[in-house]
């Protein structure tokens, strides 16, 4: 495993949370596939939604960090998508 120093370390990327660059659209999908009349309809189905997100799913956005860093990294720490 590699550690970088919190000094070279981009400020602010979303694009190295995999919550940010995969998860939030996964669930976002799910969610909004149907239309919600009320708050409580759409806490059922982000609740619902994120029981239906299979580990798999998850492990897979995390094995993908690595090579998100090394893509931020070599753009020196500019959008690389």
């Amino acid at each position: 495993m590699r550690f970088n120093q919190k000094d070279k370390w981009p400020a602010s990327s979303p694009d190295l949370n995999p919550l940010d660059y995969s998860i939030w659209s996964l669930l976002e999908a799910d969610v909004n596939a149907e239309e919600h009349n009320s708050v409580e309809s759409l806490k059922n189905a982000i609740s619902e939604a994120l029981e239906r997100l299979s580990m798999e799913m998850i492990n897979q956005a995390v094995d993908n960090w690595m090579k998100r860093l090394d893509a931020v990294i070599k753009a020196k720490g500019e959008h690389f998508e």
